[in-house]
């Protein structure tokens, strides 16, 4: 019990790095395609991710670093080990890419929850997280 706990706590610490986001926010990604253009419409998705106890994060890293849809990912200390921001303008992508998470990155089990729109919060561009 003890050592499966050190290692899920072990992969809390490796950073996720890679290629830079092509937005760094969610309603970034969505609202520039969207507004744009009505026919380029741009799905994300938030998936929560819970990896197996005999896999380590870095198969997770590198399969978000070979993923096409990887927007970004954060570990995340809970029930869950980390998420991750998928975005394609096809939703066929994404479900390959989600089935993928669950058979090339190792995961156990897989939370899917679509991003339909930003909510409009006052200030919410300017606030760093933490802050």
């Amino acid at each position: 019990m003890t050592s499966e706990l050190v290692r899920r706590r072990d992969r809390w610490n490796l950073p996720i790095t890679g290629r830079a986001p092509a937005a760094a926010e969610p309603e970034q990604v969505l609202g520039a395609a969207a507004a744009s253009e009505p026919a380029a419409r741009t799905h994300a998705v938030l998936v929560c991710v819970r990896l197996t106890a005999a896999t380590p994060g870095s198969r997770l890293l590198d399969f978000l670093h070979a993923e096409p849809c990887a927007v970004q990912a954060w570990w995340i200390a809970a029930d869950i080990d980390a998420v991750v921001l998928l975005s394609s303008p096809s939703r066929t992508a994404l479900h390959r890419a989600v089935g993928d998470l669950r058979l090339r990155g190792g995961a156990e089990v897989v939370a899917v929850h679509g991003i339909l729109r930003p909510l409009a919060l006052p200030g919410a561009g300017t606030r760093a997280v933490g802050a």
